[in-house]
């Protein structure tokens, strides 16, 4: 994608505080989105005219973007997109189940009626966003989904900490998600949610730990498809 169609539409509003914040949304939505694909070169010159910012908060997100595993810079050379690493998705998929299953243990105890309509809700505009073939308006909600779970465990700052570790573990969900994927993940998600409702922990935590291991066993595939979007051996 051409640096000039990055835009700050790409931002989620309630993330985007500073001028560094906003920058750093649209880039890491486009580098999600597969928008800016492995190995493509960026240019805080170029980000920062499309933006109408100045040098310094893009400066600012690369280091951040860097921090993350998402962005290669290197002196004296082009800054790129950093390729996927099948290792960061495996400890990523670790790290992310072990957080949530906790959190999930936690919401247990303290939803309410009004938060499992809530969530019930989020499902809807799931389905919709799937038969409407909106890709990533579908992860978006997924990613809702499971924020929304945290925050009622009253560890919303986990999911931060969930997002900043799942970054590689993203882009290959968001290759993987075909209408049957997002078919399966829905089901998922509903059998996660009526567990819940019906107050049956262990169950509900068997199936977010089946949900959220599913990105292992579509990783192989994806890499043969998109085999130039992976670190090499």
């Amino acid at each position: 994608m051409p640096m000039s169609d990055i835009d700050l539409s790409l931002v989620r509003p309630q993330r985007a505080q500073s001028a560094t914040d906003q920058v750093f949304e649209a880039l890491y939505s486009a580098i999600l989105s597969m928008d800016l694909a492995p190995g493509a070169k960026v240019s805080e010159v170029e980000i920062a005219k499309s933006l109408g910012v100045s040098r310094q908060p893009v400066r600012d997100a690369f280091y951040r973007l860097s921090e993350l595993g998402l962005l290669n810079i290197r002196p004296q050379r082009a800054t790129t997109i950093c390729h996927i690493s099948p290792q960061a998705v495996h400890s990523a998929q670790f790290i992310r189940s072990a957080l949530e299953i906790e959190c999930l243990r936690a919401a247990m105890d303290l939803i309410e009626p009004g938060e499992l309509t809530e969530l019930e809700e989020n499902l809807i505009q799931q389905a919709e966003a799937s038969a409407a073939q909106d890709r990533m308006g579908f992860h978006n909600l997924d990613e809702s989904f499971h924020q929304r779970i945290c925050e009622i465990a009253g560890h919303g700052k986990v999911w931060d900490l969930i997002r900043d570790q799942k970054v590689h573990m993203d882009r290959v969900r968001v290759l993987a998600l075909s209408t049957d994927a997002q078919k399966k993940a829905l089901k998922e998600h509903k059998d996660i949610l009526r567990s819940v409702r019906d107050r049956q922990l262990q169950t509900a935590q068997a199936h977010l730990k089946r949900h959220l291991a599913r990105v292992l066993r579509t990783l192989g595939q994806v890499q043969d498809l998109h085999p130039d979007h992976f670190e090499g051996p």
